[in-house]
């Protein structure tokens, strides 16, 4: 399955993608200069919620168009049930 995103979701998605990716080298930079642990973790955390988003984003997405267009979603030979509980569990691992 293709996702094919809009001007904004596109948007949305990159930058959210690039504050996760800002916020995991400042992890390492931190790690490296030796600071102090309860501001590594939180840092960690603030890009851990930025994937989170990110992943949302881009599986409620995938979902929308799936729902929109049900054939155009699954591997080829999977029916629209295979392709739920498919993306289903993409979905839950994100949690």
């Amino acid at each position: 399955m293709e996702l094919q995103f809009e001007g904004d979701e596109l948007k949305s998605v990159l930058n959210r993608l690039r504050r996760a990716q800002g916020q995991i080298s400042g992890v390492i930079k931190m790690i490296e200069e030796g600071r102090d642990c309860e501001d590594v973790v939180t840092q960690l955390a603030a890009a851990s919620r930025a994937l989170d988003r990110a992943g949302f984003a881009i599986i409620a997405t995938g979902l929308q168009q799936c729902i929109a267009d049900p054939g155009r979603g699954g591997a080829d030979g999977e029916t629209t049930e295979q392709m739920k509980a498919r993306l289903e569990k993409l979905f839950l691992s994100l949690a």
